[in-house]
């Protein structure tokens, strides 16, 4: 059998599945984020309750909000700040006593769409999570891609495309850059701009405002909320433009928060063609099929069949 974790900045997940792919066992936890002894704690009390409770052993793999460096051996770029600079596959090798595959969860996303999710059947997937951040991740030939730099589907850290004069300079990012796609297209970042565009607002006067919040005061008609929406999907189009441009992707899954707003697969696809070279944009834009579960499904996929 094979274990996924989905190491998530608030909750921490386990699936186990069997040979054939099917489900059998699943877990939600918090992530005791604020030191790396109760990440690396809470994981392994994970696998030994499930192997317990199931009465065999597994094959383990873990996705996680970063990489592990191909120079140093630790985490980098983790968005989770305790996890940077440690051995976590080794670690957690010596705690399990067996190997443990470690991928970043947004090329866990691509590979479990891409084996038997929205991608199935497709040879070049790109997937992206559009959630508190914003990521990406790929898959070809039914395996992820990552690159000799471990980088490979880091979209989100790249600039907006073709940015109009309304978005100079753009935001600062956590990244050390600013104008970060991640900064406009994350669930945050849909949130902060409608703030930021509504007159009388300001973020001390919408501590609790959410994406679906403004998705819903967009579908009853309120003009800025709609707006912002509008100003969304034509960032999304140009970012997703770019990656058409140096990729060409078979096809594009949308995960996280974002990939829930229905009006995104129509309103997108109309725009791509203005900012893809040659101006034909055929590229399909879907719905992840395994939802919040695809990334958890991904970590198991790390062993394939």
């Amino acid at each position: 059998m094979r274990l996924g974790i989905d190491l998530g900045g608030t909750k921490t997940e386990i699936i186990v599945l069997d040979e054939s792919g099917k489900e059998i066992y699943r877990k939600r936890v918090n992530t005791d984020s604020g030191s790396y002894e109760g990440i690396t704690s809470t994981i392994a009390g994970l696998i030994h309750e499930s192997e317990t409770v199931l009465g065999q052993t597994g094959k383990i793999g873990i996705g996680i909000p970063g990489t592990i460096s191909s120079k140093t051996g630790c985490v980098k770029n983790a968005n989770t700040n305790a996890l940077n600079g440690h051995p976590l596959d080794l670690d957690l090798s010596c705690i399990l006593n067996r190997e443990v595959r470690v991928m970043n969860d947004a090329n866990c996303l691509a590979l479990s769409e891409a084996v038997d999710g929205a991608g199935a059947g497709y040879r070049v997937v790109f997937a992206a999570i559009l959630g508190t951040g914003c990521g990406a991740g790929i898959a070809i030939d039914g395996k992820p891609w990552a690159g000799p730099n471990l980088v490979a589907g880091e979209w989100g850290h790249n600039p907006l495309p073709w940015m109009k004069p309304e978005e100079y300079p753009g935001p600062e990012c956590w990244c050390g850059q600013s104008s970060c796609i991640e900064k406009w297209i994350s669930g945050k970042g849909f949130e902060e701009d409608y703030v930021r565009m509504t007159p009388g607002l300001n973020l001390e006067k919408c501590p609790g405002l959410t994406g679906e919040q403004v998705v819903s005061m967009a579908r009853q008609g309120d003009s800025f909320a709609r707006l912002t929406l509008e100003r969304y999907a034509d960032r999304l189009a140009r970012s997703l433009a770019h990656i058409i441009n140096i990729l060409d992707p078979d096809i594009i899954v949308l995960g996280g928060g974002m990939s829930n707003v229905s009006e995104l697969y129509e309103m997108v696809p109309k725009k791509l063609s203005s900012y893809v070279f040659g101006g034909e944009a055929e590229t399909k834009l879907v719905r992840s099929k395994h939802g919040d579960s695809s990334g958890v499904r991904g970590a198991a996929w790390l062993w394939p069949k």
